[in-house]
């Protein structure tokens, strides 16, 4: 019985690897001493693993930005605006591959970044494939044979990862028609074949080939690819071993498709989804593995030993403990570093502390698992499989976790509650009258620039060198500055900035009952970003109101209006570490109250127009399409839950981003937000078409220019942007607005976007003689 995992975190358990990059880019280091910190963080990862025990170590699960993107560049699949910097000598590699996640603006060149989206279900983004009719693919980049090789040298028993040829292609996106990417299979193999005979020659024994759409709905054509695929690899590879890997749905119809494979062994996500192993049990190949995902990859709370041992004794009693590999239940990319770094007093408590396992701590369950399967497990494992069950026990019984009063509120919920008094047709008549905005309105999503000067007084204040009065005066003049920074650029709607907040979940939790969080608890979100995601442990609700007084203070520093700034309950939801001692559903709505508690607050303070951001919809739609119904009918119930509560006048915006949406526009329109903004710039407009197709009623403003990458983009390119836009969308629907808030940029780039932005709208207003 081996242990393994399919991938660990990799941006350093300090965040080594953000700050690298982020030096990197902006000068301060060269990329020899960037490929060392890369070094330094694989070295320390495949170390920590061996060191507890894990028998299998993977790699290639690295990444400087995103393993999509690596395994583009890996294969050839470089879009064509990005060969000028690849002919260019005076361009480095490195250069080139960031260039394709954030842009390229020098050297006279000015080349826009690849497409980005969100991972599964996941609030991972990955850079999304190009391809083209006619599409070719080569041998480009070595990187999963350097480190293998690399970890070789280091002793480690090594495990390359590969996301499958099939993933790939169908994580793509066609970007000319007339053709099906996954025809494109027979041009993408022989490259894989090169990659795995350069692995094998290296003395390469496991091979590990994600294959997550094995979870997904798949159609006949892609059916027969993964067939295509995995008997061409046998063959030209007799002896090298296959562990294909599933993940974050089960297998379900796919079932006798996936042990139909020429592999090896299979991995199974049972967090998810463990009702497939008893299927699986029935019709398993004599000869073939399975690798137990048992320990959570997506989530921090404690495995339940006892529970994981019964299935674990299961499969031994069908199979054999020999065919058996233990494992978590995806990727560790998606949890944080190690709990034993919560140190500081007052963060978690104790009793929380004990129900909680991160990264490292999950790679000692998978061990101690293997351990308490052997026949005559030693006393000190026995021990820690006593410790497990006292921690169990106190989760399930504790106090801290129920609230009646907060269940009897949701328990009574009425069918009025989460409906607006009119159709958004009448509210519209109401809102012109009372807001008097322009055609094409102009705005932002709602954060500015956080300096190193704002996050040094949240560290100050945080750490007691400076008190609270002197803390929320620095707050108070630098919300002055950017409503002045705003009337000056001339932006039709503002916002307060954000200055107070840390993250747009983070700051929500810190607020509100049941939630509680860690010290370096971060994850990667994309790229060089992190976000260390809350952990709700028990019923949630809002003991004092959140954003009032900010909001009332910048509306008072202006005649224009201010948007009131929330972030909505399904993005609350996903976007944190959930309990999972109840279903989703019923902690989505106590959140939704509470946020409804903060909408009524904000409509009596003066705020007119408030913003509730649900970036994840359409990220938490579930993989396959007979749950959708479910899952859209609670999180659209709790988003209107939150919205209903105001009058017709008041105008509710909601932002989306890196979402495709074509399957669930009825859903998106039953929101019956008043005015939604999403992602489009990257895009190139074409998320919008869903919006078009549909006919979407109520105001939309599609991002026209892209906040993740540095890039400034001309007035042009966004007057043609707004003029794609009004192709599809009625002018008098349409919002002028960037892609998403602007936390991450620097001034210089902001301020210069936006006056080009504003520029934008206000040319075509003339040019149509609108007002």
């Amino acid at each position: 019985m081996q242990t393994h995992i399919l991938g660990y975190p990799r941006i350093g358990s300090k965040r080594e690897l953000k700050k690298a990059c982020e030096q990197y880019w902006s000068g301060k280091i060269s990329s020899e001493e960037l490929a060392e910190a890369g070094r330094a963080i694989r070295f320390q990862n495949w170390k920590t693993q061996a060191a507890i025990g894990i028998d299998l170590i993977p790699v290639n699960d690295f990444s400087f930005y995103d393993q999509v993107l690596d395994m583009s560049l890996m294969v050839g699949a470089i879009p064509e605006r990005y060969l000028p910097l690849l002919e260019n000598p005076n361009i480095s590699p490195l250069d080139h591959y960031f260039a394709m996640a954030r842009g390229y603006q020098k050297d006279g060149l000015d080349i826009t970044a690849m497409e980005m989206t969100k991972w599964f279900d996941t609030n991972y983004h990955y850079l999304v494939p190009e391809f083209t009719e006619k599409q070719g693919f080569n041998y480009h980049s070595t990187k999963v044979v350097d480190e293998f090789k690399e970890a070789k040298r280091k002793g480690i028993n090594a495990k390359p990862v590969l996301i499958g040829p099939v993933t790939y292609l169908l994580l793509g996106k066609e970007k000319t028609s007339g053709f099906d990417k996954i025809d494109l299979i027979h041009n993408l193999l022989p490259v894989y074949l090169e990659i795995l005979k350069d692995l094998e020659t290296n003395g390469a024994d496991w091979v590990q080939f994600d294959e997550p759409f094995l979870g997904l709905d798949l159609n006949n054509k892609e059916k027969e690819a993964f067939q295509f695929v995995y008997q061409s690899i046998r063959k030209a590879f007799p002896k090298l071993k296959i562990l294909l890997a599933t993940y974050f749905e089960g297998l379900n119809d796919n079932i006798k498709l996936a042990l139909s494979l020429p592999i090896c062994a299979l991995h199974l996500d049972l967090v998810r989804n463990p009702a497939q192993l008893e299927e699986i049990l029935l019709q398993i190949p004599e000869k073939l593995s399975l690798s137990l995902g048992l320990v959570d990859g997506r989530n921090i709370w404690k495995n339940d030993f006892n529970k994981s041992l019964e299935v674990i004794s299961k499969v031994i009693n069908s199979i054999g403990k020999e065919r058996i590999m233990l494992a978590p239940s995806c990727s560790l990319l998606h949890v944080p570093y190690d709990l034993e770094a919560e140190t500081q007093e007052g963060i978690l408590l104790p009793e929380i502390k004990q129900w909680i396992a991160f990264a490292k701590q999950k790679l000692k369950e998978v061990v101690l698992l293997q351990e308490l399967s052997l026949p005559n497990p030693h006393k000190d494992t026995l021990l820690e499989l006593e410790t497990n069950k006292a921690a169990i026990a106190s989760r399930e019984n504790s106090s801290l976790i129920h609230n009646e009063t907060v269940k009897l509120r949701v328990a009574s919920i009425s069918p009025s509650d989460d409906k607006r008094d009119s159709r958004y047709a009448s509210r519209k008549t109401l809102q012109q009258k009372l807001l008097k905005l322009p055609a094409l309105p102009t705005t932002t999503i709602g954060s500015f620039p956080q300096t190193g000067e704002v996050r040094k007084w949240r560290s100050q204040f945080r750490k007691g060198f400076i008190d609270a009065k002197t803390y929320e005066n620095l707050l108070k003049e630098a919300t002055e500055k950017v409503i002045r920074k705003q009337e000056e650029i001339g932006l039709d709607v503002l916002v307060h900035g954000e200055y107070e907040r840390n993250d747009m979940v983070e700051y929500f939790g810190e607020q509100l009952a049941g939630f509680t969080f860690s010290q370096f608890g971060w994850v990667q979100s994309y790229g060089s970003r992190c976000v260390k995601p809350p952990i709700i442990y028990g019923d949630v609700f809002r003991p004092a109101p959140m954003t009032v007084f900010w909001s009332s203070y910048a509306q008072s520093l202006t005649k224009k209006r201010v948007k009131g700034m929330l972030t909505g309950p399904v993005t609350i939801l996903q976007w944190s570490f959930v309990r999972n001692d109840q279903p989703r559903s019923q902690t989505c709505r106590q959140i939704a109250l509470a946020i409804r508690d903060e909408v009524t607050d904000l409509e009596s303070a003066g705020i007119k127009i408030i913003q509730i951001d649900e970036p994840a919809i359409r990220e938490g739609l579930p993989l396959r399409k007979s749950e959708w119904e479910a899952y859209l009918d609670w999180a659209v119930e709790a988003f209107r839950l939150t919205s209903s509560g105001v009058s017709d006048a008041t105008q509710i915006h909601t932002h989306m981003c890196y979402s495709e949406f074509n399957d669930i526009m009825p859903s998106i329109a039953a929101m019956d937000a008043d005015v939604i903004t999403i992602e489009c710039s990257r895009s190139q407009m074409e998320l919008l078409d869903a919006f078009a197709d549909f006919k979407y009623p109520n105001e939309i403003g599609p991002g026209i220019y892209d906040i993740h990458a540095p890039r400034v983009p001309t007035k042009s390119e966004m007057v043609q942007l707004i003029k794609k836009a009004q192709d599809v969308i009625p002018t008098a629907q349409l919002w002028v607005n960037p892609d998403c808030g602007l936390k991450t940029r620097q001034w210089d780039e902001t301020e210069k976007a936006l006056k080009l932005m504003v520029e934008a709208a206000k040319e075509l207003r003339a040019m149509e003689k609108i007002s």
